[in-house]
């Protein structure tokens, strides 16, 4: 199955601070249904009144985690996005608070293979966090450096993904 096919007419909210970013999600994402929000506000409001497959949240700007867990609540699995917040720590976070996934900006081009794979991976009752292993644990390293792990070595030493 392709992703375009499994990710046909799905309802998405995306919240970010940023118009530029919407509008690039919403062309990235030509076979669902967008529903965006530029505020914590009126994420939450939509969150609140609105039914959605998938959530995808800036982690600045918006409360991204104080809509995570409105999210949470809710059952909709959540992609956390972000450019400033990109960090081992927040990783960490994003996991723990219940996120399906931790995007950075600069790799949003592939959003769509990403919200992909939690559908895949939900629809099969697992974690979503090893796909990200997968796809991310290299990026991460590069990023952060070989000793990007460090910050919370408990965690991934328990982490059960990889």
């Amino acid at each position: 199955m392709d992703k375009d096919s499994l990710l046909e007419g799905k309802r998405i909210l995306i919240v970010d601070d940023e118009p530029d970013i919407l509008e690039t999600l919403e062309d990235l994402l030509p076979m669902c249904e967008i529903v965006t929000a530029s505020s914590f506000e009126q994420g939450k409001e939509l969150l609140d009144s609105g039914n959605f497959d998938l959530a995808v949240l800036d982690i600045m700007g918006v409360g991204g985690y104080e809509l995570l867990d409105i999210a949470q609540e809710k059952n909709i699995p959540t992609a956390m996005l972000t450019a400033y917040a990109l960090s081992p720590e927040n990783v960490v976070k994003s996991f723990k608070k219940g996120a399906a996934f931790y995007i950075p900006k600069e790799k949003m081009v592939n959003i769509a293979t990403y919200l992909t794979d939690i559908l895949e991976v939900k629809r099969k009752g697992k974690n979503p966090w090893g796909r990200w292993y997968k796809r991310f644990a290299d990026y991460c390293e590069r990023k952060f450096g070989a000793e990007w792990k460090k910050t919370d070595e408990a965690f991934w030493e328990k982490f059960p993904f990889h």
